[in-house]
């Protein structure tokens, strides 16, 4: 029986190794801007999911997945799909973080890192489970 506890915690305790103690400040200034840096992350951000999972498929999701999600800033395009829900009023166009441009700063970058965030660790953990 799969101890889905354990695995949440388990990804979500190397999503943070990977994500925030083994990236440098070359790979987070750069890997919006270049593939070299996106692909350096994501290898590095894999390694501590070598301790979790042994599968080359689930491996490969985490690490790949990684670094098209980074990339791209493919959270802020999940942020501006849910707030295409609200009337058309409040619809924001397709800013640099999802949210409206009213929005504080630090308010929407926080909602931001927490969307990306969520992301990684919904397709880690899946990957976790059944790959």
């Amino acid at each position: 029986m799969i101890n889905l506890g354990y695995i949440i915690a388990a990804t979500g305790l190397a999503h943070l190794v990977g994500d925030y103690l083994l990236q440098s400040h070359w790979m987070a200034t750069e890997k919006t801007k270049r593939w070299w840096p996106a692909a350096a992350h994501a290898l590095t951000y894999g390694l501590p999911f070598l301790l979790i999972t042994q599968s080359p498929l689930a491996l490969a999701v985490i690490v790949g997945t990684h670094a098209v999600i980074d990339r791209y800033r493919l959270a802020r395009h999940v942020v501006w799909a849910k707030n295409q829900l609200a009337p058309h009023s409040h619809r924001p166009s397709h800013t640099a973080t999802g949210y409206p441009d009213d929005t504080p700063p630090w308010l929407a970058f926080w909602l931001l890192i927490a969307a990306d965030n969520i992301l990684h660790m919904l397709i880690n953990v899946a990957a976790v489970v059944w790959l």
